[in-house]
């Protein structure tokens, strides 16, 4: 399927936060969104041309962007949080071609389905979407208009485990330790690749490279190095059994994992609880948490969210019904129709469902699930709601949140840089400069030090 003008000279604009699934390749996910069928073409006749790759000095100034000199503009993207409370969440870009965000109370900037049928099938008429019409399901995009998540940290070209695994020997061998020839080492090769070098080092040398770096190492960049050379898997499973060992529990920690990571990422994690750690991770969460918190984790661990990327928008405005019904819209809450809802949809259908939910409610789903619910289980739905619509921007607020104030929680920092820095921390770092006004490497600089600081900035990418 071809569109008169398509693809622009220029490219397609990147924007931070796509896509907003779990399905990081694929931009936007398949079989989700098409340009409409518009009589005479796309763009509408008098509509303006869509706009070409944004010059460096940010966006273009057509109808509808901030003019050059910068993304975000004013009232668009959040700055520091405001007081009392957290940010508001980034939207979505808007802007001609993108829906422009309705004129009532309604969900922050989010574009709108348009009025017009998606190519590939006729309109459904559904009460609340523009014009009684929403868009049926469509072919998935051609490879030009695709965009991918990036990581800070790629395979390292020309891999040899066996020099790798020799430079750290050196590194550590007699007095003194060389810590910038181990974080040239693990800041510059992927995970898979350093699996490799811990077995070239054993085969060389008859030793375990985890425990000569852990006898030459202390602290936080200890905690570091060791997270780097732990395999992806394993590393989520140990941090949530470390989460629930001994007295008291680290709920933000199962909720960061448990509400983020795909199903098939989940189903590996408990399989891996069990065979690393001898436990079941569902009898450990009863034995740790209670009620509706300790359910929307049990279900999470079940990894049977629906991943079909095509949306139903039929689906969606009726789930956005029972959604006010069992929150707004009585007295009381249905916690289990939220749990039912956010535990099993795709995470394009949650995007649109939010959207119908601020037309019927005149309020977005998160601010009703603020006022709905509280404590971990609010943290919980929020989080997965928050990946629906914005996935690096939960991350980027996580990672704010870690430095701001007094002290550091260096858990977490170490855990969303090593997690992520292979799937998408180039989008998690522009939405945190776009958010907060500052970028990620300077609030690491002034809060880190030492070798801890370097190996973090290198693995950040500065």
């Amino acid at each position: 399927m071809s569109y008169p003008g398509y693809p622009p000279s220029g490219g397609y604009p990147a924007f931070p936060g796509y896509p907003p699934t779990g399905q990081e390749s694929v931009y936007p996910p398949a079989g989700q969104y098409s340009y409409p069928t518009v009589p005479g073409g796309y763009p509408p006749a008098g509509g303006g041309t869509y706009p070409a790759a944004p010059p460096s000095a940010g966006y273009p100034g057509a109808a509808g962007y901030p003019a050059p000199g910068g993304y975000p503009a004013p009232g668009g993207y959040p700055g520091a949080p405001q007081a009392g409370g957290m940010p508001p969440y980034p939207a979505a870009p808007t802007g001609p071609g993108f829906g422009m965000p309705s004129a009532g109370p309604g969900f922050g900037g989010y574009p709108q389905p348009p009025a017009q049928s998606y190519a590939g099938g006729g309109p459904a008429q559904i009460p609340g979407y523009p014009g009684g019409q929403a868009p049926s399901p469509v072919p998935s995009l051609p490879a030009a208009m695709v965009q991918c998540t990036q990581g800070t940290i790629q395979a390292a070209p020309n891999f040899d485990a066996g020099r790798d695994a020799e430079i750290l020997r050196k590194a550590m061998k007699g007095f003194g330790t060389d810590e910038q020839a181990i974080i040239n080492v693990v800041a510059n090769r992927s995970n898979d690749q350093r699996q490799k070098i811990k077995e070239a080092f054993k085969t060389m040398y008859g030793k375990d490279l985890i425990k000569d770096l852990k006898s030459e190492l202390s602290g936080n960049v200890e905690e570091l190095i060791l997270a780097l050379f732990m395999p992806s898997t394993y590393y989520d499973a140990w941090s949530l059994r470390h989460a629930m060992k001994g007295a008291g529990t680290q709920e933000r920690v199962l909720i960061e994992i448990l509400c983020t990571r795909t199903n098939q990422e989940i189903r590996e994690i408990v399989n891996c609880y069990k065979s690393e750690f001898g436990r079941d991770i569902e009898q450990d969460i009863r034995g740790d948490t209670s009620g509706h918190f300790e359910r929307l984790l049990i279900s999470m661990c079940q990894g049977n969210r629906d991943e079909n990327q095509t949306v139903d928008y039929q689906k969606a405005q009726e789930d956005a019904q029972r959604l006010y019904q069992a929150g707004e819209g009585k007295l009381g809450t249905d916690e289990s129709c939220f749990n039912m809802v956010l535990a099993s949809r795709s995470f394009p259908q949650l995007k649109a469902t939010a959207e119908a939910y601020s037309r019927i409610a005149n309020r977005d789903l998160l601010s009703s699930i603020d006022r709905e619910f509280s404590g971990n289980v609010e943290r919980g739905l929020k989080t997965i709601l928050q990946c629906a619509l914005n996935r690096p921007a939960f991350f980027a607020e996580r990672l704010y949140y870690s430095m701001k104030g007094a002290g550091t929680d260096d858990s977490t920092l170490i855990r969303i840089i090593v997690t992520r820095s292979e799937i998408d921390l180039v989008q998690i770092k522009q939405m945190f400069t776009q958010m907060y006004q500052k970028t990620l490497a300077s609030m690491i600089a002034s809060d880190t030090s030492g070798d801890y600081r370097r190996l973090l900035l290198a693995i950040v990418g500065q």
